[in-house]
């Protein structure tokens, strides 16, 4: 029979998923590479009362950037004077506190302390008549 007789090379073999769990959690990875590490000119690290975003941005000076805070949303970019284009927006897990938080860009570094905001209980209780 001619198929008896083909090389080993087709013989079937088990496939594991590219998707399939390593030893180690997407979660992990997700927070090593989300809140930890630098990369692109960039990283983000949290505590239990403010995160940290810290952003290379070489030749942009501070009147040429433009931070706004919406909730849990941080939008970064750079206004029309200024010698390169920037624009990006970072979800974070929590509400930001925008009064208490801080911005500063010292030797081409964007250091943003973002203060995470308290959450506050909204429940009532109603009383039965």
């Amino acid at each position: 029979m001619f198929f008896a007789s083909a090389p080993s090379v087709f013989q079937p073999s088990v496939r594991r998923s590219v998707y399939a769990p390593t030893g180690r959690s997407v979660d992990r990875f997700l927070q090593d590479a989300l809140f930890s590490a630098r990369q692109n000119g960039s990283a983000f690290t949290q505590d239990e009362t403010s995160f940290t975003l810290t952003l290379d941005m070489p030749g942009i000076a501070k009147e040429q950037l433009s931070i706004s805070i919406d909730g849990a949303v941080v939008r970064i970019q750079s206004k029309e004077d200024a010698p390169r284009r920037y624009r990006a927006a970072y979800e974070l897990p929590q509400d930001v506190d925008s009064a208490q938080s801080e911005a500063k860009l010292e030797n081409g570094v964007l250091t943003l302390k973002l203060v995470k905001k308290v959450p506050v209980d909204t429940a009532t209780e109603l009383t039965i008549q």
